[in-house]
């Protein structure tokens, strides 16, 4: 049986820029949250590598989803305001997992460290994001 969390990402997932780009959500745990997006034509740049942009698109779509758990109870929201990432190794083909690991809870502001791995567990590219909380317009 489907976690309740799981169905509901996967409801608000739709039409979006991660369906698009084939990004599942793999866990969700409190402060933790990991995905995994496909290596392929979707994700690619010129070359033939996973585009930064694709990596930059996971990180923010799993610091994001973490917040919104956090404090989706409570009517309000959560939007990304800065990321950044490092890009550290070139992927031409699988799958790179991603896990955001929660630094920073606050009233306002969540901070997310965010690190994706290619299939063999070597580091891809490391991210930092930043996520404003603001009341829900629904």
């Amino acid at each position: 049986m489907k976690d309740a969390k799981m169905t509901r990402l996967q409801d608000i997932g739709q039409n979006t820029i991660a369906e698009s780009l084939g990004l599942e959500i793999t866990s969700i745990e409190d402060g933790v949250v990991q995905g995994k997006l496909p290596v392929d034509v979707r994700t690619h740049q010129p070359y033939g590598l996973l585009h930064g942009g694709a990596s930059v698109v996971l990180a923010e779509t799993l610091g994001s989803v973490g917040s919104h758990m956090l404090v989706e109870s409570s009517g309000k929201g959560a939007v990304g305001i800065e990321v950044n990432a490092n890009h550290l190794k070139g992927v031409r083909s699988g799958w790179v997992h991603g896990t955001a690991t929660l630094t920073h809870r606050g009233g306002r502001l969540h901070v997310w460290n965010i690190d994706i791995r290619d299939d063999e567990g070597d580091l891809v590219c490391t991210s930092r994001l930043t996520v404003m909380i603001v009341p829900r317009r629904d």
